[in-house]
């Protein structure tokens, strides 16, 4: 299968924007009898032990960003349109865009999982299938793209993308502290092997605009780790060659690429009718075997102060010779040359980190706020939100939540409805409920999720 790299660029930008993913549903943190409470903080036990509905135990898909489609989309006369559309205002567009613009999805795919009570705790065993992608986009990408050539200068630095997909086997045992009344800790072990995974980064890409010349300039790497991967090549005016795509039908399979470990830390401590808890996830990294890697190979510039043009059109410098040069030497700024394979290469997973405090009401023992701090430690692409839930649990078999939350990618509702009868179970649940702009269902943002679950409790 053949991608040309334009192409595969901006598909990953839409599917980071329009397909999803979340770690974990953070809206059954504090929920009553969620089984998969122990993926968000280790040291949580269940009532009962169960098994999950194998490949629909917990299917877990979010997508989030301060990158809302409703910056992007817009309603013009009955149409749904592009900001770049002439009939959109650059003042109404610009105003929407952040100076880094981020979009990031997540899926966790349940394969199989069981919990259950032996050797002086609550176990766990659960195998996922997880894949993620990202990017970031600088506010002035968009503005080159809405306004033109308009301005002096545009830096179009630090845009970057990336994608991973890897699977994990984690095996999890929590018990009460017994020296310490009211403490529970738990811990995970993971066994991560790594399928595919894909960086992009354009270190620099700067154009300035002068009256009597301009310079251009850019700097991009893309490392790729993918069973059977190669780049395609063509070749530029010089007859050297660039890269032009991917091709995932090179030597080689498709297949497991690398491997890793990680941990996960989680303590609960329970005084009068307080809960506090404390998680760290995902401590870990994957080491892939092989890296395919493109590059400029240093930052590679234009400026078009080194160009003569002659009128006679026999001279080594003539308008056609001279404007061919300049031609080539403009294809020449975005073309990556294939380093081959460079090599093993390790990431780390980008940890979490969950801090929470649940109130149960002490007149009604069956209602309960918690408040959920997580930050996701990533780097370029980190973020962090706080959520306020009410949950309760009316009746023995059912409970339910709902929740706010405000952090990076803005405002957002979520909830949870949550079926547990002994033999079978069912959950569904949003961290973020979708909204419109227009009655084209233009949508408010980008944020979305959804987690459905179907499992069997004894």
């Amino acid at each position: 299968m053949k991608l040309n790299i334009k192409t595969l660029f901006l598909a990953g930008m839409l599917a980071s924007g329009a397909c999803a993913v979340a770690q974990n549903t953070a809206s059954g943190y504090f929920l009553d009898n969620y089984n998969y409470r122990y993926q968000m903080n280790p040291a949580f036990g269940n009532e009962r032990n169960f098994v999950s509905m194998p490949a629909l135990g917990n299917l877990d898909v979010a997508v989030r960003g301060n990158l809302h489609l409703s910056n992007v989309l817009y309603s013009l006369d009955g149409r749904t349109v592009l900001f770049t559309n002439p009939g959109i205002s650059a003042a109404e567009v610009m105003d929407k865009f952040s100076d880094k613009n981020r979009i990031g999805s997540d899926i966790k795919v349940n394969i199989l999982s069981a919990g259950w009570r032996a050797w002086g705790g609550y176990n766990t065993i659960s195998i996922n299938a997880r894949a993620s992608v990202a990017a970031s986009l600088p506010k002035s990408f968009f503005s080159l793209a809405k306004e033109g050539v308009s301005n002096q200068r545009y830096d179009i630095e630090n845009l970057m993308a990336s994608g991973r997909g890897y699977a994990e086997i984690a095996l999890g045992h929590s018990r009460d502290i017994t020296p310490v009344p009211g403490l529970r800790a738990g811990v995970a072990l993971k066994f991560l092997v790594g399928v595919a995974n894909v960086d992009a980064h354009f270190n620099e890409a700067h154009l300035t605009l002068g009256e009597d010349a301009w310079i251009g300039e850019t700097n991009a790497d893309i490392y790729a780790n993918v069973g059977g991967f190669q780049y395609e090549h063509k070749l530029n005016k010089q007859g050297q060659p660039y890269v032009s795509g991917m091709n995932l039908d090179g030597d080689g399979n498709i297949g497991p690429n690398g491997f890793g470990m990680a941990i996960d830390l989680g303590a609960e401590y329970k005084w009068r009718d307080f809960a506090f808890s404390l998680a760290a996830l995902d401590l870990g990294f994957i080491n892939y075997s092989n890296t395919w890697y493109a590059s400029t190979n240093g930052t590679r510039t234009v400026n078009t102060d080194a160009y003569t043009f002659n009128a006679n059109d026999d001279a080594a410098n003539s308008f056609s010779n001279e404007w061919k040069r300049l031609r080539d030497n403009l294809d020449d700024l975005y073309q990556l040359t294939d380093n081959g394979n460079i090599g093993s290469r390790t990431y780390g997973l980008g940890a979490t980190l969950n801090v929470g405090v649940d109130y149960t009401l002490p007149y009604y023992r069956k209602l309960h706020f918690g408040l959920l701090s997580t930050t996701r430690i990533q780097g370029r692409y980190s973020w962090s939100e706080i959520r306020l839930s009410a949950n309760v649990n009316p009746v023995k078999c059912f409970s339910a939540d709902a929740n706010v939350a405000v952090g990076s990618f803005g405002t957002s509702f979520g909830w949870m409805l949550n079926y547990h009868n002994t033999g079978f179970g069912l959950f569904l649940g949003m961290d973020h409920t979708l909204g419109k702009v227009t009655k084209q269902w233009v949508p408010l943002s980008s944020n979305a999720s959804f987690n459905f679950g179907m499992n069997f409790p004894f």
